[in-house]
């Protein structure tokens, strides 16, 4: 079961703020009067203190609430942190990658619903995003390929998008004495991609061919995005599971932190960069 973090931090953060709002206003004056009438009473000293002491979940909510919150205006509204989860994205993000999300540039949203509550910009083709595919509650990192209303064709490892050719300049296979995966450079837009296909068998010939990943045409439908990654032989996004609608969008990646890929692992900050 995945956990919904989100929504987690969202209920946490609301449920302290409404203990401590309640504390403020309404509970703390009745403890406050309580040990007053003690006073007047010249009740002992302790129970004195007993009556005008907070009770534990309050102290407690008190305590968490402004962490809480820093943490969840931080996360949805200015940046959150992603682990990269698989080789989907290589050779320019790999499994690994801590990536830093901008939850700003396509404008702000409302936590866990997704809607726009104040638009600032939009996707643009190239950019890399981080986002829900449709019907699946995990993250995904791909490529923003195809645009609302885009018309978008993928075959022989070409990119073609509303009838223009994608400029695509061959970078060689790696490694150079036996490639077992070939490497190109695609610009989209603004945006230069480095994009890989492995080496594959065909299984009829048994003969060596450079996987292309699946091909085919889309029509991009009006608020929804078609999503590619880098590594197009060994991605499972847009042409596989279809169109991002626009409110399951995340954010912008912008850049790589540090690398870590498992526990037993020294962390890395060799491959700090910004994010193309």
């Amino acid at each position: 079961m995945d956990i919904d973090f989100p929504l987690i931090l969202l209920v946490l953060t609301a449920g302290t703020g409404a203990i401590a709002a309640i504390d403020k206003f309404w509970l703390a004056k009745k403890r406050r009067a309580a040990a007053d009438e003690l006073i007047d009473r010249h009740a002992h000293p302790d129970d004195i203190h007993k009556a005008e002491s907070e009770p534990f979940i309050i102290e407690q909510s008190k305590s968490f609430f402004p962490v809480l919150l820093i943490v969840f205006v931080l996360r949805s509204f200015i940046a959150e942190p992603f682990q990269i989860p698989s080789g989907s994205m290589e050779p320019g993000l790999v499994k690994g990658d801590f990536i830093l999300v901008s939850k700003f540039h396509y404008g702000l949203r409302m936590p866990v619903f997704g809607n726009t509550l104040i638009p600032i910009g939009e996707p643009e083709r190239g950019d890399v995003m981080v986002f829900f595919p449709p019907n699946d509650s995990r993250y995904f990192i791909k490529r923003v390929i195809g645009l609302p209303g885009d018309h978008v064709e993928y075959r022989n490892h070409q990119l073609t998008i509303n009838g223009q050719t994608i400029d695509t300049r061959e970078l060689g296979g790696e490694p150079a004495y036996r490639p077992l995966k070939y490497l190109a450079e695609e610009k989209l837009d603004s945006a230069t991609a480095t994009v890989q296909w492995m080496q594959a068998r065909d299984s009829l010939t048994n003969q060596p061919i450079i996987w292309a990943g699946p091909e085919g045409e889309w029509d991009v439908p009006a608020g929804h995005y078609l999503m590619m990654g880098d590594n197009r032989g060994n991605s499972s996004d847009g042409r596989v599971w279809g169109f991002v609608p626009e409110e399951n969008i995340v954010g912008k990646a912008v850049a790589v932190w540090m690398h870590w890929e498992s526990w037993g692992d020294v962390p890395s900050f060799s491959r700090n960069k910004w994010i193309e």
